[in-house]
């Protein structure tokens, strides 16, 4: 992530370039906080020493047979992330419990809080089972918490959705990975990869064959690593709200932790 150094100067020189145009708006908006009120900066997005390291990747999939086709999509993924430059890290789900069946501190629980906190990006590829995810997928983004305090630990980190499916090729596992990954507060991209019959889609050693499919997953994971290097060094400022800075971190920890739900 961006040094903090350079996170509050450009921070800063936001909000001094805020107060100058604010003094024209404001007049107008007699509900509006003055010394909270923001006017976004192109200066703000333009970082003098951006992050050098490997975008970090972490990659979910949604189903714990042998030949899982969404792990064998999801391992090929990660071929492709490492190859465009890359860290990944692939969670392997086997032994997660049921969410709120045990405590939090489960050490599976803990080893994917552990990776969510160190990604800057996610792929997340599903089954499509009876129309929709699996449970097992969900429950892993189910363990991934909202908040943390008042930190929440996927607030813009950018996010890929992949599905494979046994008959036809349907969109309907991306379409609700989509909406977690909004209620997750991530930036996902705008391609997806569905591949349709995916027992016809991978050799017996489990490598993805060529086809337009092959090419959409290279596509998809290419636009991944575009928006991650160009977002991870702003993200803090791409999510600085005006309603959040006029609470205080107890109130907006108070608001958002969502453990007694």
């Amino acid at each position: 992530m961006i040094e903090s150094s350079n996170y509050c100067k450009a921070m800063t020189d936001s909000m001094t370039s805020a107060l100058k145009s604010s003094l024209d708006v404001l007049p107008d908006l007699p509900n509006m906080t003055p010394e909270l009120f923001v006017v976004p900066a192109q200066s703000a997005l333009q970082i003098p020493k951006p992050s050098t390291h490997a975008p970090r990747i972490l990659l979910l999939y949604g189903s714990l047979r042998e030949r899982s086709f969404s792990r064998l999509l999801a391992e090929e993924a990660a071929r492709f992330l490492q190859a465009m430059g890359a860290e990944t890290r692939t969670f392997n789900p086997h032994g997660l419990p049921l969410v709120d069946s045990v405590p939090d501190t489960h050490e599976k629980v803990q080893e994917l809080r552990q990776h969510v906190m160190w990604a800057e990006g996610m792929v997340w590829s599903s089954p499509e089972r009876h129309g929709a995810m699996t449970g097992l997928m969900k429950t892993q983004i189910d363990w991934i918490p909202l908040a943390e305090g008042a930190t929440r630990p996927t607030q813009a980190k950018t996010l890929a959705v992949m599905q494979v499916s046994g008959g036809s090729q349907s969109f309907n596992a991306v379409n609700q990975l989509r909406v977690l990954g909004r209620w997750m507060r991530m930036l996902s991209i705008p391609n997806q990869s569905s591949v349709a019959k995916a027992f016809a889609e991978f050799d017996e050693a489990g490598r993805m064959k060529p086809s337009a499919y092959y090419d959409r997953v290279v596509d998809v994971m290419e636009e991944l690593v575009k928006f991650t290097l160009l977002t991870r060094d702003v993200s803090p400022y791409l999510v600085d709200r005006y309603s959040e800075r006029k609470e205080s971190a107890a109130e907006l920890s108070k608001r958002v932790n969502q453990r007694s739900i």
